[in-house]
């Protein structure tokens, strides 16, 4: 299983409805997510807005590849763009994996 760790950076005058909608994901979503093996996902966010995002999954890329095609994604990320900081294209296509240097199993 594959560690994915990622950072974003939410507008602070749209955080706390960032929160909002984070605490009921649409179960469509939801479903995608876990059918597209996006496994133990969280997002954890500072009042700054920095946003780090977890997720175990057996091919970050292909999990990624898949959810990018359901009609749900799409409607997600339109509507999650503009919460974000310095991020050109929709913010799924953002989560860049960072680099681990240490875990203790």
């Amino acid at each position: 299983m594959q560690r994915v760790c990622f950072i974003l950076k939410v507008r602070r005058e749209r955080l706390a409805e960032y929160r909002e909608r984070h605490a009921e994901v649409w179960p469509e979503m939801r479903e995608a997510l876990s059918a597209t093996g996006w496994h133990n996902y969280s997002l954890f966010c500072t009042e700054e807005g920095m946003v780090v995002g977890y997720l175990e999954t057996e091919d970050f890329e292909a999990a990624r590849a898949a959810m990018a095609e359901t009609d749900v994604n799409a409607r997600w990320q339109a509507e999650m763009a503009p919460f974000f900081e310095g991020l050109p294209g929709r913010p799924d296509e953002g989560m860049v994996p960072l680099t681990e240097v240490f875990h203790l199993a």
